[in-house]
């Protein structure tokens, strides 16, 4: 055999081979798009809009509700809209233990909004896309930073409570176990940090961080990280015993309903309500971000909207990896 000519026929291949793994890559990369409702729903992101606009109005909770659902739901199987499934048998990704406490108004905010998808176009945008652009509207709504929403996500086939285990990040988590946890979505550092931000605006409940005031360590019942008046503060809305379990703590003890900076300015002023928050300033590997978040409201929101974007790229379903659901709660 003639081995120039193999060379060359063997040069020829890889070079095809390459370009069918390039366009491969690419086609991959271009399955989401800005425009991919351009000519099947035009109008689905003012439709969106308005419905998430309208659930705003009625409760400011609505904000702080749909923006962790949706990180809620990319963080267990991808951005699929699974943790919108209810189970007869209590046994779907929202009846998860790290789930229970994800807050009504969110599954409204995205059920009105695909109401109001249907009306106008049946069968064509997925819940998943539908959860995506409400959450990058509660974020306008409550002053935080616009940003283009890439769409062409399937719904997913696939619901329970079992997947949810370790997937999503507990308040008492270290910068390790962050880093470690946003990693395997493909997330950075940066983007760690910069989505943590969402806890500017929002609440929790008093089981959540009683640790830190009460029972931190043998001998340092209060977390020693933890601003003294802030926890007299916190320890006044959640007493040792009798604790309502009702109660609320805003993460953002300034502004709470505001998407802002503020909550970086308050893990500086170790005024971090989780663990999970205030290490992130008490870490020298994430110091100097969170203060340079603190200081510039515009990189925070460069970096939270970057970040948003590619949150919204984990998992995610397309073609007939999935379905368009036609009700958000349940399958087809």
């Amino acid at each position: 055999m003639d081995t120039s000519s193999y060379s060359k026929r063997h040069m020829l291949t890889c070079f095809f081979l390459g370009m069918l793994f390039f366009c491969m890559v690419v086609e991959s990369d271009a399955q989401l798009s800005e425009n991919f409702y351009a000519s099947t729903c035009p109008n689905v992101e003012l439709i969106v809009r308005q419905a998430v606009t309208t659930k705003y109005q009625q409760t400011t909770i609505t904000a702080p509700a749909t923006l962790r659902m949706f990180f809620h739901d990319c963080f267990v199987g991808g951005c699929d809209a699974s943790v919108l499934v209810t189970s007869d048998n209590g046994d779907a990704e929202k009846d998860a233990q790290d789930n229970i406490s994800l807050a009504g108004d969110g599954f409204d905010t995205v059920n009105k909004a695909k109401l109001a998808v249907e009306a106008q176009c049946p069968g064509r945008v997925s819940c998943a896309d539908i959860m995506a652009l409400a959450a990058r509207e509660v974020v306008v709504l409550a002053g935080g930073p616009g940003f283009k929403v890439e769409l062409g996500r399937r719904d997913g086939l696939v619901s329970n409570a079992s997947r949810v285990d370790r997937k999503l990040p507990g308040p008492e988590l270290d910068v390790n176990g962050l880093v470690d946890l946003f990693a395997s979505n493909g997330l950075t550092m940066t983007d760690m940090i910069a989505l943590s931000g969402a806890h500017t605006i929002g609440f929790s409940h008093c089981d959540r961080f009683a640790n830190r005031l009460y029972n931190f360590s043998t001998f340092m019942p209060v977390d020693p990280t933890l601003d003294p008046a802030y926890a007299q503060q916190l320890m006044q809305s959640c007493p040792r015993v009798g604790a309502d379990p009702s109660v609320a703590v805003n993460l953002d003890l300034n502004t709470p309903n505001v998407f802002d900076n503020v909550y970086f300015q308050n893990l500086v002023a170790r005024k971090g309500l989780f663990t999970s928050d205030q290490i992130l300033f008490n870490d020298f590997r994430s110091q100097a971000t969170v203060i340079r978040f603190a200081n510039s409201a515009e990189e925070f929101n460069r970096a939270f909207t970057a970040a948003m974007r590619k949150l919204g790229r984990v998992g995610v379903k397309v073609g007939n990896q999935g379905e368009i659901r036609r009700v958000c709660s349940a399958f087809n």
